[in-house]
């Protein structure tokens, strides 16, 4: 299997060959891809050495699959000419998300959705995967009216500029800013650039890729999304409105049987998900799970997972893994 790996350099980049290596992906020929100025150097995976090369040499050499991590203008220019070409893209930017010719998948929600045809193929926003995954099967149970989620995001969804950033304010230096705002000692309630709506693109996302991968336009999502200084992963705090009545324990019971969920809830010896604990790992964690006490058909809960992990490259490899199952 010839994979390519485009934005191989980059923070999400890496992560993605670390999960190709750890899953063991049969990567028989990785073809690493970046800008310009990083051609020419080398990226080792699984003990063996690959010179890095420009995305036009990566188109001519036909890899099977390309991972892509290279932000929207990149994605949008190349991701059609390696189809062309007869590869898979597999992409994590936000620019064929919505298009209505893309699937956007979450392999445990629907990977049966993937054709043959599907030569690119949506990666969602690293926010919503953690979202909908705990969504899906309480959707399925009860059905789902309203979600309100509030986001506390890492500064690794924004890059290695804004973890620059923190470590500089960290030591007291100046440099080179990512966000308008020191963000040591901060929250900065902007994710992404707002829109004419005074929401953020971030929490717009959340809005529509929800429903897109649930496939129901009936459920509503309000979002506010906010960057805190932590480098582990991504925590939403998730309120539920349901159709139908429920109980707290089928809620757990429902979650703790959904592939890529690890309960993690016991008030009674303070269990609950936290960053610190999710960071490296490619599950999503849900907690403290309760009844809304101000309405009779709503939950809260809250959702922590790894964003470079299953929010962006854990979630590309599963997609990358559905392919080859397809293809046996």
């Amino acid at each position: 299997m010839k994979v390519a790996v485009v934005g191989a350099t980059g923070m999400v980049g890496q992560v993605m060959l670390n999960v190709l290596a750890e899953r063991n992906f049969p990567v028989t020929e990785l073809i690493p891809v970046a800008s310009e100025r990083s051609v020419g150097k080398e990226i080792e995976f699984n003990g063996k050495k690959f010179e890095v090369v420009n995305l036009e040499t990566a188109v001519k050499r036909k890899p099977e699959i390309a991972l892509f991590s290279a932000g929207g203008d990149t994605s949008l220019e190349w991701a059609p000419k390696f189809a062309e070409a007869g590869t898979t893209v597999i992409d994590n930017s936000s620019a064929w998300r919505m298009d209505p010719t893309k699937k956007l998948v979450v392999p445990e929600i629907n990977a049966d959705s993937l054709t043959e045809e599907d030569k690119i193929i949506a990666n969602p926003n690293c926010s919503t995967i953690q979202l909908v995954l705990a969504l899906k099967p309480l959707h399925d149970k009860f059905g789902i009216k309203r979600v309100i989620v509030s986001t506390y995001q890492s500064i690794t969804g924004t890059g290695v500029k804004a973890v620059q950033q923190l470590e500089n304010e960290y030591k007291g230096e100046k440099g080179e800013m990512a966000y308008p705002y020191p963000i040591h000692k901060n929250a900065i309630p902007h994710c992404d650039v707002f829109l004419e709506n005074d929401y953020t693109k971030e929490e717009m996302k959340l809005t529509h890729e929800t429903k897109k991968i649930l496939n129901d336009d009936a459920v509503l999502v309000s979002a506010t999304a906010v960057r805190i200084p932590l480098v582990g992963g991504h925590s939403e705090s998730v309120n539920i409105e349901f159709e139908k009545d429920f109980e707290v324990d089928e809620v757990k019971a429902v979650l703790k049987d959904f592939p890529g969920i690890t309960l993690q809830d016991n008030p009674d010896v303070n269990t609950y998900p936290m960053p610190i604990y999710a960071e490296g790992k490619n599950d999503v964690f849900v907690g403290r799970i309760r009844k809304d006490h101000s309405h009779p058909r709503a939950l809260n809960m809250w959702i922590v997972a790894d964003n470079l992990r299953k929010g962006a490259a854990t979630n590309a490899v599963q997609i990358a893994e559905y392919l080859l199952k397809m293809r046996a």
